[in-house]
């Protein structure tokens, strides 16, 4: 809302000589202005027949105030008074002249501006309509109220004419401010840059029709001495005429011209009045107070109606204008987005197509492909004019189709917003691929589903290295399996060919006796041990800790010097055939575990083929590049091959064929440690061995050797390379007992198991001498000592100090067992070798104590 403004500051105080001098021209102008206005009633009475004094400037104030703000006022009080003091009016009258005109248009100007948008008051039907009601009230009231009061105090007016004369100064200064202050306001903020030609030839037209029609209406000039009678006689109703100004007004409202509504309506109205200071008609003087009535009337209906049908038909016209401006801007904007649309769509199909490893393609709702990238192509084969518009299921395979597994993909792409996929699909030449990606659900602004987006790699590539991979392990695994077996086998050989050393050299002992009762037990211990020796071999052997001697040999020569042994360990229903070349192949081996392999190859085909078959034996020279277990086999090999017609193997026991002790024959017929040796031979000789073999149908195994060139033998002595094992250092225990006797009998035996021993006879010695440095490796304390330490207190110390050395306690009491804490383990005495032995493996396992 804008309001009028009244600045003290701006009146009395001013900021420069300028602003000072055009402050003073504004006034004078506008009080020149107004003070030929306000003559005008004074020196033409017969346009103010009512004699108001306040007719018309009443109105030109209201605009002014409104126009220019409070500021303005010394104009207005210097105009309304000048008149009256240059008549030689008394005090009272020009002073309430004056003043009622200030008053009435500040009262106006208060209220349009608080109510009614101040100057802005013509640009809508509402506003015109409040201007009309605070034209009536408070503006007329006041003004004439006061002026009416100040002629009555100067003995102008008698007090029982006051009321007639009030109404008719309130009347005739409400129509004068509804008709003059419009033209002033609209006019002055008419904006020049709007104003040409056109318009002004428009605003001539109209007020020039308006005046022919108010002359025809309402001027005393028809019938008069200026005009000819004659002119009377075709007129006799001509103030109906009057009604003819309803086609300019209209017309020019319907344009939503306010200015030249509010001229036309000021110049009809002037007509009226001077029709009506002279009594035409339809103003007869004969009834004065209907006449203003009528004068009155047809002014309001003159330009109040017009003036808000130009400001409804301007309103709307803005509004049409500003609505157009944004369809003008809307349309902009849409070409803007438009081409930026376009933009992102170019460069998002130049970023999937520079996508090299995806297939991407759109999807509509119902699953049909809307694009297609090139990677979609180069990966499933369909070009962009075969595939888009089809159903992307045609990926899928026949099976998957039927199941629908499309439209589940699509559906879960619904709920989750996201679907994984994995799986094998359809290339164009109908080949399968394996494909990782997903089908995400796309959504609009409002949540709404208008299709989706594929994402896939082809990782058929991936998925058989995958495989391979597995597979990898899996050979790992086995050839893991059999490494750890082979190590503990080879311990377990270990230890037992130290029990044959025993039982063979007891059994030599034995021999050299001359009591005749001892030959069948020497021969019983003698084919034990012997027995014993075979299987311990083949133990190593598998193990691949046997102690080897290594020697260039012909593979071929030596094959075929074993013919006769080999025919040996089978029976006579079995037909043996041999392929083998004449050339020279040399491989370094030791011979004797060579035919040892061969010898336990022929065996198992033997007992394979109960009701007689063939056994073939073929060496031939292969080149193998492949991984098998943690070993990689490379350049040329011989592969020995060993093929039977037997009853063959079951799938599911084919990979534990070389494990030791394992065996499919019955129980006393084999110790399952033939193929065992084999598998063992071939790995310590760097080859390898594999099996084959369908139920039914026979088995073969091949063993295959490193070929051993000629450049490998030259300036080198096999037959003398020995591996020098390194003897065991023995280690030291501390034996600590208050009794020396018992003391000498513990040593006794950590010596017969291999340990040198040192001894003190209480735990302050003991501690004495671990801390002078002595390097011991076992501590084997008694719990009850005298001194104020035991045995347990001991341990606590030891382990304090020294927590990486190994303690073990023993008592013959109960109860002084129970004082140690559960973590200390307990030898209780009396104790043998046997008994020391395993405690010592229990209490020491992670420094590996054993006996020499």
């Amino acid at each position: 809302m804008e309001r009028a403004r009244f600045g003290k500051a701006k009146i009395f105080t001013f900021g420069s000589a300028r602003s000072a001098a055009s402050y003073l021209v504004e006034l004078l102008i506008v009080a020149a202005i107004y003070i030929c206005l306000a003559a005008s009633a004074l020196l033409l009475p017969a346009i103010n027949p009512a004699a108001t004094p306040l007719w018309p400037p009443t109105g030109f104030a209201l605009a002014l105030v409104l126009l220019r703000g409070y500021r303005i006022w010394p104009a207005i009080l210097v105009g309304s008074v000048s008149p009256y003091l240059m008549a030689d009016r008394s005090l009272l009258e020009f002073g309430s002249v004056g003043i009622s005109t200030l008053l009435g248009a500040f009262a106006g100007t208060s209220l349009i501006s608080r109510w009614s948008n101040g100057r802005q008051t013509f640009g809508t039907p509402s506003g015109i309509a409040k201007f009309a009601i605070i034209s009536f009230v408070p503006t007329a009231v006041i003004s004439s109220t006061i002026v009416l009061g100040g002629f009555i105090f100067a003995s102008k007016l008698n007090f029982s004419d006051s009321v007639v004369t009030w109404l008719t100064w309130w009347l005739a200064d409400a129509a004068g401010t509804l008709v003059i202050a419009p033209v002033v306001v609209l006019w002055a903020m008419m904006r020049r840059r709007s104003f040409s030609k056109w318009t002004l030839l428009e605003s001539i037209a109209v007020s020039a029709l308006v005046s022919i029609i108010g002359i025809l209406a309402y001027s005393p000039l028809i019938g008069s001495d200026l005009i000819s009678n004659d002119l009377n006689v075709p007129l006799p109703n001509r103030s109906l005429l009057g009604f003819l100004v309803l086609l300019p007004l209209m017309w020019t409202g319907l344009r939503g011209n306010r200015c030249n509504v509010a001229t036309a309506a000021l110049i009809f109205s002037g007509m009226a009045v001077w029709g009506f200071s002279v009594g035409n008609a339809p103003f007869p003087k004969t009834d004065l107070n209907g006449a203003l009535l009528s004068l009155l009337v047809l002014s309001i209906s003159v330009s109040v109606p017009s003036l808000a049908l130009a400001a409804a038909i301007a309103t709307r016209q803005n509004t049409e204008a500003h609505l157009l401006s944004l369809h003008d801007q809307l349309n902009r904007q849409i070409e803007r987005k438009t081409v930026t649309l376009d933009s992102v769509r170019r460069h998002f199909q130049i970023l999937i197509e520079g996508v090299v490893d995806y297939a991407i393609f759109a999807l509509d709702k119902e699953g049909h492909v809307t694009s297609w990238n090139s990677t979609a192509q180069k990966i499933i084969g369909y070009t962009p004019e075969e595939i888009i518009g089809k159903h992307f299921g045609i990926f899928y395979r026949p099976d998957e189709r039927r199941a629908g597994s499309p439209t589940r993909a699509l559906e879960s792409a619904i709920q989750r917003g996201k679907h994984e996929v994995e799986g094998w699909r359809i290339r164009k030449n109908g080949t399968p691929f394996f494909i990782t990606g997903s089908v995400s659900a796309s959504r609009d602004d409002a949540g709404d589903l208008i299709g989706f987006i594929n994402i896939l790699r082809d990782a058929t590539e991936r998925r058989d290295a995958e495989e391979k991979l597995f597979q990898a392990r899996e050979q790992l695994a086995v050839s893991q399996k059999m490494e750890a077996i082979g190590k503990l086998t080879g311990g377990i050989a270990h230890d037992f060919n130290n029990l044959l050393m025993i039982i063979g050299g007891s059994a030599q002992i034995f021999a050299r006796l001359l009591d005749p009762k001892l030959p069948k037990a020497i021969e019983a211990i003698q084919t034990a041990a012997k027995r014993g020796e075979s299987l311990t071999r083949q133990l190593l052997t598998f193990s691949r800790h046997q102690h080897l001697s290594p020697t260039i040999v012909d593979l071929n020569a030596s094959i075929k010097n074993m013919r006769t042994m080999i025919e040996s360990s089978l029976r006579g229903n079995i037909v043996y055939n041999e392929t083998v070349g004449e050339g020279v192949s040399l491989v370094q081996v030791d011979l004797a575990e060579l035919e040892l392999a061969i010898v336990n190859i022929a065996v198992n085909a033997r007992d394979a083929m109960p009701n007689g078959g063939t056994f073939s034996l073929s060496v031939n020279a292969v080149t193998v590049d492949q991984e098998i277990g943690d070993k990689h086999l490379g350049d040329t090999f011989f592969a020995i091959a060993f093929s039977d017609t037997g009853t063959g193997i079951p799938p599911n026991l084919l990979s534990k064929m070389f494990d030791p002790f394992f065996t499919t024959k019955e129980v006393g017929k084999g110790t399952g440690l033939g193929l065992s040796q084999v598998y063992g031979f071939a790995h310590q000789a760097g080859g390898t061995v594999t099996a084959d073999s369908k139920v039914g149908q026979g088995t073969t195994i091949t063993v295959y050797l490193p070929s051993c060139a000629d450049e490998q033998i030259t300036g080198k002595d096999y037959s003398a390379a020995r591996a020098k094992s390194r003897q065991p250092q023995r280690q030291t225990v501390l034996v600590v007992d208050d009794s020396a006797d018992v003391a000498d009998v513990t040593s006794s035996l950590f010596e017969h198991l291999g340990y040198e021993t040192i001894y003190r006879d209480s735990a302050e010695a003991a501690l004495k001498l671990l801390e002078a440095g002595t390097k011991i490796d076992l501590v084997f304390s008694d719990i009850v000592m005298p001194g104020t330490i035991d045995g347990v207190g001991l341990a606590r110390e030891i382990r304090s100090r020294y927590p990486n050395l190994p303690i073990a306690l023993t008592t013959g009491y109960s109860d002084a067992a129970k004082a140690a804490p559960p973590n200390l383990r307990i030898l209780r005495k009396p104790f043998d070798t046997e008994a020391l032995r395993d405690f010592i493996q229990e209490i020491t396992p992670a420094r590996s104590m054993r006996s020499a």
